[in-house]
């Protein structure tokens, strides 16, 4: 492999070769990692203007500072290089399978007389493992067949061979059942052992028929020296491994190792379903969402689940089914999509996967909606609403002893917080710790802003505070006319009591109405952030009030300084010449003198 790396500009150089590419922002960060089967072809793409791409791969083009490349042999090469680059390092327009899970394996340890279970963590050095498996219950299936197949030790003991010609151990309930043989007594040889380990191994690789051919073999073997109770005990084996594969058996056994991946999508995702057969089993079934980051074609996204599916279940497969047609093939991969026989059968049944998860999704999603909806229905049911409330906001005060008196308003788009749409206040007409007339002063502004630049109403104004708040907002809306354009109730907090405007009592909604939660949880997101705002300007205040005490330093000097060095210790650690870029040379001076004078005070 050979890498190289090019400016946006240069990009006319790449050589007509396979490789990966690599997008860096302006901060040097990875951003996009693609294959091309041409790179001079590909990346050129992206930065002509005639191409037609969409409006995401646009906004992605604009970022692009640097272009990194590597060359490879073969297109299939380069697919897995970007598969390695993007688990690496998760670029943020790459697409990503949407799968946190971590997957089972079993292990076969290195020590004498090794044990087979089951682990999530790999760590190499400890053994050989087998797997992923896609389900708990796939890989328990499959550990219970060699249980009961073979006399596989399971407990923890060091069977070192001078500890066992010491006699440090005894045999335990496993040895009494018959599940062991007891090797940690010397009963069984390590030679015997591993003899049904080396059985146990095709099975784990999913080479049911080596196993079968063993038992077959035992079988004869032992009734032609008269030995029919041995015997019978491998015929019973072989009936289990034979039962197990009918089981599993979803083609025919001719069949034998590869993989099958299909896809279905829609506007903003693709569902695949992939699977890995051998022998006509199938050992592996996993779905799998991709979300699409560029509008990518089926095409693309199909072999990104392939290449990453097919990475994370470590198969070896010898050929892949395909249900959709590759523009042109890839060297090294062998891939088709079948019309007729068995291994049509094999798409439709991964297809069927595909779309099922596709249809789970859909509905979880819909319920997920319904929920939000359920919860804004039973809102305007309680209140007795004209409109669903599906705009909601907020407003609340905040002032200590009358410092600072600032105001907040916090927006619910569907139920949820509609963060970008939240706002601050400073009181500008009010003097003193006077509740009712900021309330009156900031409900009045912003729906003056709103009706000023035409933005729509909310279906619910809410105010944190009982009948007093609630009155003043009230003759805010009136006075702009908008009075009863809009429901607006208040919220008291002692008894979660809700007022109606020009009502004598409260209502009050069930406690443990979702509802009810509703309006709590937007009463006390509009207090912390007021709360926020407050003990933030607070804050500065106090450290403009240190500055300002310093003779010749006045508040809009203090301002300039905080605005630049944003605290007064980090103004204490400028130097002169910093401080007189932003105020001057003269009053850098009788900052510093006054610093110098006061150092250690």
């Amino acid at each position: 492999m050979l890498s190289s790396s090019f400016l946006p500009t240069e990009h006319l150089s790449l050589p007509d070769h396979p490789g990966v590419y690599k997008y860096f922002n302006e901060e040097n960060e990875l951003i996009y990692v693609g294959k091309a089967k041409s790179l001079k072809k590909r990346v050129s793409s992206y930065f002509n203007k005639n191409a037609g791409v969409n409006l995401k791969t646009r906004k992605m083009v604009k970022e692009i500072r640097r272009i990194e490349i590597t060359l490879v042999n073969t297109e299939f090469d380069a697919l897995l290089l970007e598969n390695n680059l993007i688990k690496k390092s998760h670029p943020k327009y790459n697409i990503l399978l949407r799968d946190d899970k971590t997957y089972p394996y079993l292990l076969l340890t290195k020590e004498n007389f090794p044990r087979i279970f089951p682990v999530r963590k790999v760590i190499p050095k400890k053994g050989t493992y087998y797997g992923p498996f896609a389900s708990v219950k796939a890989m328990n299936n499959v550990l219970e067949l060699i249980r009961e197949l073979f006399t596989i030790r399971t407990c923890k003991l060091d069977l070192a061979p001078h500890k066992i010609a010491e006699g440090k151990y005894k045999v335990c309930l496993e040895y009494h059942i018959g599940n062991c043989l007891g090797p940690c007594v010397g009963l069984q040889k390590e030679e015997e052992y591993q003899q049904d380990l080396e059985q146990a191994k095709h099975i784990l690789k999913g080479n049911l028929a080596v196993a079968k051919t063993y038992f077959k073999q035992e079988m004869q073997y032992q009734a032609e020296n008269l030995q029919f109770e041995k015997a019978q005990l491998f015929k019973e084996k072989l009936e289990s491994l034979e039962n197990y594969q009918a089981k599993s058996l979803v083609a025919s056994p001719s069949i034998n190792n590869l993989d099958v991946c299909t896809i279905v999508s829609d506007d903003k995702s693709a569902y695949v379903n992939f699977m890995h057969v051998k022998n006509g089993s199938l050992t592996t079934s996993k779905n799998v969402e991709l979300k699409k980051k560029l509008d990518e074609s089926d095409e693309q996204l199909l072999l990104t689940a392939l290449i990453r599916l097919q990475d994370q279940f470590q198969t070896d497969a010898e050929e892949v089914l395909l249900n959709i047609e590759l523009t042109e093939p890839i060297e090294g991969l062998n891939v088709f999509v079948p019309k007729i026989g068995d291994k049509k059968k094999l798409i439709e049944l991964s297809l069927k996967n595909a779309l099922y998860y596709k249809k789970e999704k859909a509905l979880l999603l819909g319920l997920n909606q319904d929920k939000k909806d359920r919860v804004i229905r039973q809102l305007q049911q309680d209140l007795s609403l004209p409109e669903i409330p599906d705009h909601i906001e907020c407003f609340d005060n905040s002032n200590i002893q009358g410092t600072n008196p600032v105001a907040s308003m916090v927006c619910f788009l569907n139920g949820k917080p509609a963060v970008k749409e939240y706002r601050h206040y400073h009181i500008k007409t009010v003097v003193g710790p006077d509740d009712f007339a900021s309330m009156k002063e900031v409900v009045g502004r912003r729906y003056k802003r709103l009706l000023e630049e035409g933005k729509p109403m909310p279906k619910l104004v809410v105010i944190d505070g009982g009948k007093g708040q609630l009155s003043s907002a009230v003759d805010a809306l009136k006075e702009l006319g908008v009075y009863g354009q809009m429901p607006i109730i208040g919220i008291a907090k002692r008894l979660e009591e809700i007022y109606f405007p020009g009502d004598s009592y409260p209502i009050h909604i069930d406690k443990k109405s979702e509802s009810l939660r509703l309006l709590q949880r937007i009463r006390d997101e509009a207090h912390r952030f007021a709360i926020t705002f407050h003990r933030n300007l607070r804050s500065k205040n106090a450290f403009g009030t240190q500055l300002t005490a310093i003779p010749g330093i006045g508040q809009n000097t203090a301002d300039k300084l905080l605005s630049q060095f944003k605290s007064v210790k980090k103004i204490s650690e400028a130097t002169e010449e910093e401080i007189a870029e932003v105020i001057g040379a003269s009053r850098a001076k009788t900052l510093i003198a006054w610093k110098e004078k006061n150092k250690g005070a």
